[in-house]
């Protein structure tokens, strides 16, 4: 990390440099043209009117000058030059400066020398009688001017590059020492690490969240301890009553008249071990995500009525009234996990009900919500264990979980079906007086 800084902070100081000596003479190349184009001017007006006045004998006391003077007469041949032999130079009526003063009494012109070192100004200016005063002066091109710096250039730009390395290795390490010197079994953004205080908050953050992965998977493996045993409890019962049962039959002890009713005792409990593996399987299911089926529209009072039809001839065995009521409600959700939650809410009404009782279903919505509702007038849950309710194989009432049947699963396949449709869940009981359950579904 340090050597990314040191080379980042490096290159950005040599970039600046080189980037800052380009503009700077840029700007002082283009301010001296400009005076040197106004001096020009100047100093032609002056010969023109010099030239005017006094004619040749003006240009020839002109001993000592940078500019070299042109007169040129009206159709271009040289009447004067005071760099070269008239004789050997060419008619000057097209040249530009030339033109534009013969036009609008003054022009000027750039040309460069053929090796593009030397660039030359033109300025002209127009006589009375249609003659022509020309100056010109050499001006160095930017090249010629920085490779006639380019000594200086070279010793500043060897100064910059020490001068850089020597702050970016100093600042990179200023930079990366604080890390360096990162407690991580103390971390605290206090005033030492103002500079690496999102960086410290953020490991602060991580090592909060790692604590509480940890609790969540000390509490993971405490369930699933649990629920090992209690799988084991709740088969090993059954199996030991058909085990007992068959050897009886087995060694012939079972007179002929109790064969059946024995028979009768072996599939009870047969089927109430395939309930509690189907359970378990739909709340392993549950567990990891898995609906079997995708979300579709489908009518909530329909799939409750569906429920209720199968649940009709349990509840009259326990002399329980089952009512449904509402209205067709559509919504987006997983049909054999809705018919589930409605099932096992119904079934443990009936269960923990008494004879004359009433199970009341209703199916109901608003603007943002459909709600199904489960109340029945039965013995109620008194408030200590209605936060454990749903927890599995809890029984608020263990001495008689075998008279009242079921695997203990019911409520926690409700809860975890609740979840994949975003529902919440929310219970109102009195002891003695009856058990309401509310599935608040959102609406997509």
């Amino acid at each position: 990390m340090s050597k990314r800084i040191f080379h980042a902070i490096w290159i950005v100081a040599l970039v600046v440099f080189v980037s800052m000596l380009v503009f700077v003479m840029g700007i002082m190349y283009e301010y001296t043209s400009n005076m040197l184009t106004t001096q020009l001017k100047a100093e032609t007006d002056l010969a023109a009117h010099g030239v005017e006045h006094e004619g040749i004998s003006y240009i020839n006391d002109l001993t000592q000058t940078d500019y070299r003077i042109t007169w040129i007469a009206a159709d271009g041949e040289i009447l004067y030059d005071s760099k070269t032999d008239t004789t050997e130079m060419e008619n000057h009526l097209e040249r530009q400066e030339v033109r534009d003063a013969m036009a609008h009494g003054s022009g000027g012109s750039t040309r460069y020398s053929t090796t593009m070192t030397t660039k030359l100004l033109y300025q002209a200016q127009r006589l009375p009688d249609g003659s022509v005063v020309r100056l010109a002066v050499s001006q160095y091109t930017a090249l010629t001017l920085f490779l006639g710096l380019l000594q200086p250039i070279l010793f500043i730009f060897a100064a910059a590059l020490l001068i850089s390395f020597f702050l970016a290795r100093r600042i990179s390490t200023k930079i990366v020492e604080p890390l360096n010197n990162l407690d991580f079994h103390h971390l605290s953004a206090d005033e030492h690490y103002k500079e690496i205080a999102p960086l410290i908050n953020r490991l602060n953050a991580q090592q909060a969240q790692l604590r509480s992965d940890q609790v969540e998977l000390e509490r993971t493996e405490q369930i699933r301890r649990e629920f090992t045993a209690n799988v084991s409890h709740e088969l090993k019962t059954p199996l030991h009553t058909i085990s007992g049962y068959a050897e009886l039959i087995k060694d012939g002890l079972v007179r002929e008249e109790d064969i059946k009713p024995f028979a009768g005792k072996i599939y009870a409990e047969t089927y109430r071990m395939t309930q509690l593996v189907e359970d378990i399987i739909e709340l392993t299911k549950l567990d990891e995500g898995a609906t079997d089926g995708a979300k579709t529209r489908c009518d909530l009072h329909a799939i409750a009525q569906n429920a209720v039809e199968s649940l009709f001839p349990f509840a009259a065995e326990r002399d329980v009234d089952l009512c449904l009521c509402g209205i067709s409600t559509e919504m987006n959700g997983v049909p054999h996990l809705l018919y589930g939650i409605v099932y096992n809410l119904c079934d443990n009404a009936i269960k923990y009900n008494r004879p004359g009782g009433k199970v009341q279903i209703t199916v109901s919505e608003d603007l943002k919500h459909i709600i199904l509702t489960v109340a029945d007038n039965g013995i109620g849950i008194s408030p200590e264990h209605q936060s454990r309710i749903f927890e599995r194989f809890y029984r608020v009432d263990k001495s008689h979980s075998k008279e009242v049947g079921g695997t203990g699963l019911g409520l926690s396949i409700v809860k975890h079906s609740a979840q994949i449709h975003r529902a919440a869940i929310s219970l109102r009981s009195e002891i003695g007086i009856g058990t309401a359950i509310t599935v608040t579904f959102p609406k997509d």
